[in-house]
């Protein structure tokens, strides 16, 4: 469904607010998952994806976007698309649901720092872009942040590598495929559906299923996993229709610096190697938004009324 954009400062001003409500959510996500640490993260996303089912048709009826389910799921090439967006998402969730509860926050943060640069990665590979001279700076320090950690470290960081590339290609293949964000989402969910109730119908049959024996607040938690993961991708929605590139590639990096934050506060190993790295990471995003910011004033991107 096209919608009507609003003009001027409103439109601004609801775009900018949205953004904060998006980037604010995904980057206190890790309290969540804090909160339902006991539960295993398999049975966590299983959860996820099937109340983010249940939740995101309420939001596409509410929308009146069935149209746009009905044709994704008639067409067998944007299925399949989807079916490949939805396995990269997955394993993007079971990643990072499995980091934070093994006090992983600091890598998922670098995970979603260095996110952006991979999609100009991906611009060059996949789609020949070209990189800018301060884009190719940024890059560059992002790499040697993560060699540091991976040597001084005395390890590779995994998760903030799988985190970054999974959800970089998730989004090159969600490019391809002509569908709104919640359409889409609601698509990929779909198609993740029986797998996560087949598993929690196991677990349930094998009397270790958390939501069958937990608290009742425990099991509001798991049902509220639905909202927390689509609320968040709706404002995004909203605020990619009102806002520029620029200004969506800037507050990008709120998430990520909140992250880091709850990494702070849980109290995890902030070792030197760390600090060194995101040095680094921290450098090359100013450097990544200067460009981004100069970009934009040079050519400002058309604003166009786009499905969400």
């Amino acid at each position: 469904m096209i919608e009507s954009r609003p003009d001027g400062t409103d439109a601004a001003r609801t775009g900018v607010i949205a953004a904060l409500v998006a980037y604010v959510l995904w980057g206190i996500f890790p309290v969540y998952f804090k909160l339902v640490a006991n539960v295993a993260p398999t049975e966590v996303l299983a959860h996820r994806i099937v109340w983010s089912l249940v939740f995101g048709g309420l939001i596409v009826a509410l929308r009146r976007q069935w149209k746009d389910v009905y044709r994704a799921v008639a067409n067998t090439v944007t299925l399949r698309w989807l079916a490949l967006s939805a396995s990269m998402i997955s394993v993007n969730w079971l990643t990072y649901i499995w980091a934070i509860q093994n006090e992983r926050i600091f890598e998922t943060s670098l995970g979603y720092y260095i996110n952006p640069l991979l999609y100009v990665l991906a611009g060059v590979v996949l789609f020949r872009d070209r990189l800018r001279a301060l884009q190719l700076v940024a890059v560059v320090l992002a790499a040697i942040g993560v060699l540091v950690l991976t040597f001084s470290g005395g390890a590779v960081p995994y998760v903030a590598l799988l985190l970054g590339v999974t959800f970089t290609l998730y989004g090159v293949i969600r490019k391809k495929v002509v569908i709104g964000a919640m359409p889409g989402l609601f698509v990929e969910t779909v198609l993740l559906f029986p797998l996560a109730f087949l598993w929690l119908g196991y677990l349930v049959n094998a009397g270790e299923a958390a939501f069958a024996s937990g608290s009742g607040s425990q099991n509001a938690l798991l049902l509220l996993a639905g909202p927390f993961t689509v609320v968040p991708l709706l404002c995004f929605a909203i605020a990619a229709r009102r806002l520029t590139l620029t200004t969506i590639g800037f507050m990008q990096f709120i998430a990520p610096t909140l992250q880091f934050g709850t990494g702070l506060y849980y109290g995890e190993q902030l070792t030197t190697a760390h600090v060194v790295c995101f040095a680094f990471i921290w450098t090359a995003v100013a450097v990544f938004s200067t460009d981004a910011i100069r970009a934009g004033r040079k050519k400002p991107p058309p604003v166009f009324p786009v499905k969400a």
